[in-house]
C-alpha cells in the first residue's frame, strides 16, 4: 500500500498506540549539505509531520539524521546493538514517551571500504551512497538487520529495525509498569 504518510497520520493516527515517523532525511544529510550542496533540492517534511503527530493525541517518535531540526531526546547507533555492523547515528524526537539514553560504546574500528583510493578493513559496513567499496547487498542486509528487501536504495534509506524495536520495548516496559500516555490541554501527549 502506498500513500501520503502525513495524510495517513491525520486520518488514522488516533487509532494507534504509538506512531514512529521517519520523514525524508536527504535535505539534512551530510552529503547534501556538504559535497552535493546545491545539486538537488529535497523536501523538508519534519515540521509538517510533527504537527500531524501532535494532532493525534497519541505518543509518537520522529527519527532523522543528526543534522535534522528535531529535538535530541534519544540517539541510537549501530554500535549499541551487537547484531548490527553499521555505524548509523540517528536522533529521535519523542512525543508523549520517555526512553532512557543507552550508553554509546566506543566504536570497535573502521568502516570497511575504500577511502581516498585505499582499502580499509573494519567491523562495520558502509550502507550509504552509490560509490564502490561499500559492500554487497547481502552485507548491507546483514549489517542493518534487514531481510525484506534487496534493493540498495531501500536499504540505504532505512534505519535498522533494532532501533524501532528498542524504542517500542521501552514503551511497552513503561506500560507494564503502569504508565499510560495522556493528552494535555495543550494537545501534547505525556505519561502519567
Amino acid at each position: 500500500m502506498r500513500g501520503d504518510a502525513i495524510e495517513y497520520i491525520a486520518a488514522h493516527g488516533h487509532e494507534f498506540d504509538l506512531i514512529h515517523a521517519s520523514p525524508p532525511c536527504q535535505a539534512f544529510a551530510t552529503l547534501t549539505t556538504g559535497t552535493n550542496q546545491g545539486r538537488r533540492v529535497y523536501p523538508d517534511l519534519i515540521a509538517e509531520t510533527r504537527r500531524a503527530l501532535e494532532a493525534t493525541g497519541r505518543p509518537w517518535v520522529i527519527e532523522n539524521v543528526p543534522t535534522a531540526p528535531i529535538k535530541r531526546d534519544l540517539m541510537l547507533c549501530g554500535a549499541m546493538f551487537p547484531e548490527l555492523a553499521v555505524l548509523r547515528h540517528r536522533w529521535f524526537e519523542l512525543g508523549g514517551i520517555r526512553v532512557e539514553q543507552p550508553e554509546h560504546p566506543q566504536h570497535r574500528g573502521r568502516v570497511a571500504g575504500y577511502r581516498h583510493g585505499e582499502w580499509h578493513q573494519g567491523p562495520y559496513i558502509a550502507v550509504y551512497g552509490k560509490g564502490g567499496g561499500k559492500g554487497s547487498v547481502a552485507e548491507w542486509q546483514q549489517a542493518m538487520g534487514i531481510d525484506w528487501t534487496s534493493a540498495r536504495r531501500e536499504i540505504r534509506q532505512a534505519i535498522p529495525p533494532a532501533y524501532t524495536e528498542f524504542i517500542a520495548r521501552a514503551v511497552l516496559d513503561q506500560r507494564s509498569a503502569g504508565f499510560t500516555p495522556v493528552q494535555t490541554s495543550g494537545g501534547e501527549s505525556r505519561w502519567r
